[in-house]
């Protein structure tokens, strides 16, 4: 998340609340905080998405992890594996 600073910021104003008696404030900046991380952390999750696209198939992957590998001392051959 490169938009951190609004939870210092929200932060400090919770610890303003605080110690001025605004106990309603400082819950209410409590939510608002909440609120806030997952809003950052989708605004970071949408922009990662972008930055590899939206057709993410595993199926590539997976094919070249398992092509021509087999478990040492174990030929396949009990379950149907060449």
């Amino acid at each position: 998340m490169t938009n951190e600073w609004i939870l210092d910021v929200l932060t400090d104003l919770r610890g303003f609340a605080i110690s001025n008696g605004m106990p309603a404030l400082a819950e209410q900046l409590d939510d608002t905080k909440i609120v806030a991380i997952k809003e950052l952390t989708s605004c970071t999750e949408r922009a990662a998405i972008e930055r590899i696209g939206t057709d993410i198939t595993p199926e590539p992957y997976l094919r070249e992890v398992g092509a021509g590998r087999r478990i040492a001392g174990h030929s396949g051959r009990n379950r149907g594996i060449a």
